[in-house]
């Protein structure tokens, strides 16, 4: 074999090489989902003209079949002969629309739960990271120092709201009180016409010699 057939074949054998490489690598990578979804979408929507077209096709072989009647027996039946096939194709192509869009509404569940799952991942690492640099002991020991400086400022606020001065004995308070009610209604009474009060002094009384000669000059 002459060097030139050699390095021709080995030429054409490198070069199937990588292209089986090329194919094995595309059909290992495969379509993405919404590749696939597109496509989907698109055949969805050559069926639906697929049957728009054949209902068309139906309604004509109806009006050649009445057309012809039993006046062109033979034209008549071939009309429905082809409504019966385009009918059938009409309903192959209902049982594959459901087909496609069973799987259609599957991948794209797919693919949703792939990037939330994807988002929930990517927001676990994000939530790992923040955590870090985050000690539960000091913030345990952080969260006592709140406490107590919420208690050390409670301390403060009820020492500057305690009063100053002198302090009296509250039950000699209400004594004195009550005693100045009792005086207002004393007053209240006496304004509104009450028992007059019982003078203090005796009134002098006379002898009975002489309340008598009093009586006796006073008859006569």
């Amino acid at each position: 074999m002459s060097k030139i057939s050699k390095l021709f074949k080995g030429s054409s054998s490198s070069s199937s090489s990588s292209s089986s490489k090329s194919k094995h690598h595309k059909s290992r990578g495969g379509p993405s989902p919404q590749e696939a979804i597109h496509r989907l979408r698109e055949t969805e929507e050559m069926l639906t003209k697929k049957q728009e077209y054949l209902e068309k096709r139906i309604e004509q072989e109806i009006v050649i079949a009445k057309k012809n009647g039993t006046k062109n027996k033979r034209a008549a039946l071939q009309a429905l002969k082809r409504k019966k096939r385009l009918e059938q194709q009409l309903t192959q192509i209902d049982g594959t629309l459901s087909t496609i869009e069973f799987q259609r509404e599957a991948l794209e569940n797919s693919h949703t739960n792939t990037e939330v799952l994807k988002n929930m991942g990517f927001a676990a690492k994000a939530m790992k990271k923040v955590h870090e640099n985050m000690d539960l002991d000091k913030i345990d020991d952080l969260m006592q120092d709140i406490t107590e400086q919420q208690d050390v400022a409670q301390e403060i606020n009820d020492a500057i709201s305690r009063p100053f001065g002198e302090t009296f004995d509250e039950d000699e308070l209400l004594a004195e009180l009550a005693e100045l009610e009792q005086e207002e209604l004393e007053e209240n009474m006496k304004t509104m016409g009450g028992l007059p009060s019982v003078p203090s002094s005796k009134v002098p009384s006379g002898r009975p010699s002489q309340r008598a000669s009093k009586y006796k000059t006073a008859r006569t």
